[in-house]
């Protein structure tokens, strides 16, 4: 017989459920839908997209949760390179999506689907992170992606769905949220606009505290473990700890503006409370426990860690040399980091470790030397300056 399986990428929303009903109704084929969970989904959530998918007359449909897989193998590896997207964004939910593509391509291939099919539309990154990673495993699988090709409205999909029975509220919220483990974007009106910024009532997390409140962020070679010395049982459970302490005192918002993998300029907004008071704890420890030539190499390859997993380059080899270096860099890094949060910004107090390299013994900064003597400096300054000597020399003359 014909195989007709087709696997649907399956978030609940119009655009995938206009193509559960078109793939099942237009193209006669047998949907299976799938969401990949990397800790977005609360369990509640997770269950309202089965309803929907069964709805959609989904034959099967699984909820593939990949949260673990998504820290050890991404959001490890962006604290310890202290991943910003041009120097701002912490590479949220963007950073989800190739592990979510990864998840329904394997799960394809397990149920023996002939095609994968996706809802992303032709302007944005999604379209290539899924067609890409789908395509490098598993190219005898072939990509379907109706809401793309057709240059669909949102009023013909929901038409669409309203004349086969298919009712629901689906009302355009104001702003779009996506929400993850490592932060939440929000786009909207303001966002297409190179001279607004978002509303206060734009963002999921409102900001609710008052004063200021001191905590004690804890890491393990590179590693955030815990919380004011209680460790927490898994990193991930750490970071939601984090989150829910933070997210309340309105930190971590800002406007990410950055160049899309099609070429154009995109803007996003975002809040990511407990990915920047981590990633910013993190780099004052490494300052304290790393030489300066690991700290610059370090900021060299995690630029580029982070282009690369921003832009679908996951799978390419050279990702996993790359995290192989970070993680040796996190050897020494480990250490208590002693943070103030206060309304819409945090201040980073100072570090304790046992690795810290400001050793009285040698020296203290601007005060006394104890490694060396005057004249030691007097000779290196001499030997230092030799080089700009001759070439001023040179310019002289």
């Amino acid at each position: 017989m014909e195989n007709k399986k087709v696997l649907l990428a399956f978030s609940g929303g119009l655009d995938t459920s206009y193509c559960a009903k078109y793939l099942s109704d237009e193209l006669g084929l047998e949907v299976y839908t799938a969401v990949g969970n990397t800790g977005g989904f609360s369990d509640q959530e997770l269950k309202n997209i089965e309803d929907k998918a069964y709805r959609l007359g989904s034959k099967k449909h699984v909820a593939l949760d990949v949260t673990q897989e998504y820290y050890q193998k991404s959001i490890k590896y962006m604290v310890y390179g202290n991943v910003l997207r041009n120097g701002t964004y912490p590479i949220s939910v963007s950073s989800e999506r190739v592990f979510q593509a990864i998840a329904i391509i394997e799960y394809a291939k397990e149920i023996g689907a002939k095609y994968v099919a996706h809802g992303s539309t032709g302007a944005g990154n999604d379209q290539v992170r899924f067609d890409l990673t789908f395509d490098v495993l598993a190219p005898e699988i072939e990509i379907l992606t109706p809401t793309r090709d057709m240059e669909l409205t949102r009023e013909y999909e929901i038409n669409y769905l309203k004349e086969r029975g298919i009712e629901d509220d689906w009302v355009k919220m104001e702003y779009s949220i996506n929400k993850g483990l490592w932060g939440t974007s929000i786009g909207g009106k303001e966002t297409l606009h190179s001279n607004q910024t978002l509303p206060e009532e734009a963002y999921p997390t409102q900001m609710e505290k008052e004063g200021e409140e001191d905590i004690v962020l804890n890491f393990e070679k590179g590693e955030f473990v815990g919380i004011n010395g209680e460790k927490a049982e898994n990193p991930i459970d750490a970071i939601r700890q984090l989150e829910e302490i933070a997210g309340p005192w309105g930190v971590g918002r800002d406007m990410h503006v950055g160049d899309t993998i099609i070429g154009i300029k995109g803007r996003v907004g975002f809040e990511a409370a407990a990915p920047m008071v981590i990633i910013r704890a993190h780099q004052m420890l490494e300052k304290h426990t790393l030489t300066k030539w690991q700290q610059y190499w370090k900021d060299q390859l995690g630029t580029w860690y982070g282009m690369f997993l921003h832009e679908s380059q996951y799978l390419e080899p050279v990702m996993r040399d790359m995290e192989a270096f970070l993680e040796s860099t996190q050897e020494n890094v480990t250490g208590d980091v002693i943070v103030t949060l206060k309304p819409y910004h945090f201040v980073l107090v100072g570090v304790e470790s046992e690795k810290d390299l400001m050793k009285s013994e040698f020296g203290e900064y601007g005060e006394m030397h104890k490694a060396w003597t005057a004249d030691d400096v007097k000779g290196f300054t001499k030997i230092l300056g030799t080089q700009m000597k001759i070439a001023q020399s040179r310019d002289k003359k």
